[in-house]
């Protein structure tokens, strides 16, 4: 009723020229996943080499010095407004449900 071997009377001859592609096809897929392997191991080698090397040359790192003194931000009551007002649209509440305690400059 059902015939199974529709396409594959190429294969059944006696023409090894079928059989020769089917085998250069499949040994430059994996002769090819094999040359990415490689050279995914020598990249990372490389880097966990360079990141040993930056980690011993950062090493002495030096205690920053006094920090600069504060300057006076302008205008703040307005940029607590403008970040109270951001917050509470992000939040989805009112400005009047918010309270800000304490506001520092980075």
């Amino acid at each position: 009723m059902f015939d199974f071997n529709i396409g594959l009377d190429n294969f059944v001859g006696t023409d090894p020229n079928v059989w020769f592609v089917c085998a250069m096809g499949i040994g430059t897929v994996f002769v090819g996943l094999i040359c990415l392997i490689i050279v995914c191991k020598l990249l990372s080698v490389l880097v966990r080499g360079n990141d040993n090397k930056q980690e011993q040359a950062a090493a002495p790192i030096v205690a920053p010095a006094a920090p600069a003194p504060q300057q006076p931000i302008e205008n703040k009551q307005e940029l607590l407004a403008a970040i109270s007002a951001a917050v509470a649209e992000e939040l989805g509440t009112d400005v009047s449900g918010i309270r800000i305690t304490s506001f520092k400059k980075l």
